[in-house]
């Protein structure tokens, strides 16, 4: 039975072998991954999917804002063991994350991805035409979903990264050599 809680500190090493298998180095290139670096996930929205206490998912919120001064979160990265793939977690972890969000006052997610996945989660490229990220990625990709209506209406600009620092102490994880 899987179920999703809260990620946790003890977490960190599983959920970084899962991101590994889900996305290997190049998740260290990602234009979103810019956005994230040095930075802390928006307090209480980083999720992990447990199968009988085995981390099989995970997603991460994290505080960003539109060239404009708009707060959002941006989602990513979600990823899902390949043997649980194709069964709802992935969907699942983001209802939750995103419900959340919703609960704790926040207005609207951004991400970077796949379209039709994300499309029947609520997202679209709707509200993104005018707002752009810091570095190259395909512009049909980059989606949001409003959590309170209007809360991107005529957003604009680079969306920039607002986030709460990590630590000093904290080592980040270094891309491994393939």
């Amino acid at each position: 039975m899987i179920t999703i809680r809260r990620e946790l500190g003890k977490d960190a090493v599983a959920r970084e072998a899962l991101l590994d298998v889900g996305y290997g180095c190049a998740r260290f290139g990602k234009v979103s991954h810019r956005l994230r670096e040095g930075r802390q996930p928006s307090a209480g929205l980083a999720f992990v999917a447990c199968d009988r206490g085995r981390i099989v998912g995970t997603v991460r919120l994290w505080d960003v804002a539109t060239g404009d001064g708009r707060p959002a979160l941006l989602l990513g990265p979600l990823t899902v063991h390949p043997e649980h793939r194709c069964r709802g977690v992935g969907s699942a972890l983001v209802q939750h994350a995103v419900e959340t969000a919703a609960r704790l006052g926040h207005g609207a997610v951004l991400l970077v991805g796949d379209a039709p996945y994300y499309d029947r989660l609520g997202f679209s490229a709707e509200k993104t035409g005018r707002l752009w990220l810091p570095g190259r990625y395909a512009p049909d990709r980059f989606l949001a979903r409003e959590l309170v209506p209007g809360a991107l209406d005529g957003a604009h600009g680079l969306v920039r990264a607002t986030g709460r620092p990590l630590p000093l102490h904290t080592a980040q994880p270094l891309p491994q050599a393939a």
